[in-house]
Order: structure tokens, then sequence, then C-alpha cells
């Protein structure tokens, strides 16, 4: 079986082998109530931020505490291109489920956007919570994937502001199902920012479309059937993983 992974704070990972890190609070309860983890089991340790320990248990104290012996470090480089989806709000929790799907499957970061047509509202406390909820689906489905990088969950964006987003990416596009263009025969950058709009279960409405396509995105199709806006980033960002050479060769 993987090593499970485990994460630590920003600056807690050593430079190189042959130290030791402790693993202690909610991460190392679940390290060691949770998973059972005992001496001489393979353990990794992660920032979230594209630095990973791998190493064993080397001591065990407790029912929240371990201390981990590294014996390799390994750093991510920056993703590139680097994939942005922008989620419009779905209904219930589909919005974690779209969050988790899209972690698992590589996308760098998302933007929760509050379109038009989106039946769920952010506001006040709900928000906060909501913002939370996607943060810590991402940071656990980060984990499960095995992740060294967890993607960015940002605030929640308006309209203005997402167009302004995708006015300053290398390649934007939004998913459209009447868009004249596939993603699959987009030209893709090389290196830089993809940002992807996915819209929300009533559409992206015509002046959202309009002021998207002034920020310079234009309307694209993913293929011949009709995604739901909890999958249909999934779909997306596996595409250009592909396309852009990240899960292997580019076009």
């Amino acid at each position: 079986m993987t090593a499970p992974v485990f994460v630590v704070p920003p600056g807690a990972l050593p430079a190189a082998p042959g130290t030791r890190v402790v693993l202690d609070g909610p991460e190392g309860r679940h390290a060691v109530s949770v998973r059972r983890l005992r001496v001489g089991e393979e353990i990794v340790l992660t920032d979230g931020e594209g630095t990973g320990a791998y190493g064993t248990v080397a001591a065990v104290e407790g029912k929240d505490w371990l201390e981990a012996e590294v014996a390799e470090v390994r750093r991510e480089p920056d993703p590139a291109p680097r994939i942005t989806v922008v989620q419009a709000l779905p209904k219930g929790d589909r919005g974690e489920l779209a969050v988790e799907t899209m972690t698992e499957t590589g996308v760098d970061a998302v933007v929760p956007w509050a379109a038009g047509r989106c039946v769920t509202q952010w506001k006040g406390e709900r928000g906060v919570k909501a913002l939370a909820k996607w943060r810590a689906t991402a940071r656990e489905a980060g984990k499960q994937a095995r992740r060294l990088r967890f993607p960015v969950v940002h605030d929640l964006m308006t309209t203005r502001q997402v167009a302004g987003l995708l006015a300053g990416a290398d390649f934007a596009a939004v998913l459209h199902e009447e868009g004249a263009a596939p993603l699959a025969a987009a030209p893709l950058p090389k290196r830089g920012e993809i940002v992807l709009v996915v819209g929300p279960e009533g559409g992206v409405a015509p002046d959202e479309l309009a002021a998207f396509a002034d920020a310079g995105a234009a309307p694209c199709r993913l293929g011949p059937t009709v995604l739901r806006t909890s999958t249909a980033g999934v779909a997306a960002t596996a595409l250009l993983l592909g396309r852009t050479g990240r899960w292997g060769a580019p076009d």
C-alpha cells in the first residue's frame, strides 16, 4: 500500500534527509489513532506547497504524536502551464464534489464564482462556512491523491473579478455547449496560466458571456454531451493535463 500523506505547517520540513519531524495535533491524531501507524511504517509528510518528506515512523507517543525519520526530500517544480477553474456555485454539496474530483485530477486552483443564475448564494456566515468546506475538501482530496502541492481555493469572486482574472491569463475560455470551437482543438500555451469558466446549472447568462468575451475568453464546447456543473471542470482539467503534456506527451 502507498504510504499515507499527512500535512505539516510550511517551513516544518527539513532541507535534506537524515532528520526527524514531529507530527502532532489533528494530523498526528489521525495518523496515530485513526490510521494506527506504528514504528517502522512508511509515511509521507508535505507542506501542501510542493515539498514532501518520505520516511518511516521512528516513535509514537499517546494518541496524537509521532516522530518521522526522513529518508528523502522531494520538491515538485511549479506546474506549467498552471490550470485554474472558475467554478460557479452549484446546488447542495455538488460544489464540494467538484472541488474534490478536480483536486484528485490535478487542478492547480479553484475560484468560486457567484454567477447571476446560481441558485446557491454565499452570504454572511453561510458563505464563510461554505468556503471553509471547499478549502478543507481540497486539502483532504490532495492528501488522498498523494499530492505534494494542493490547489489554492480562492475567495468568492464576482463576474467583474472573474473577467479581470481572465484578462490576465495566457489562455482563457468559457465552457459552453454552444461554443463554436472545441476545447480539444484550442491552441494552448506551454507555460503561464490557463483559466476555464464553468457555469451554473442555469447556464452562463448572455451579459456574463459578453463580459468574458471582452476579457479574451471565448466560449468553447467540451464534447458532444452536456455535463453537470460539478463534473465539467473535472473533464476539462483532465483534457488539458493530457494536451499540455503534464499527463504525458503534449500534442
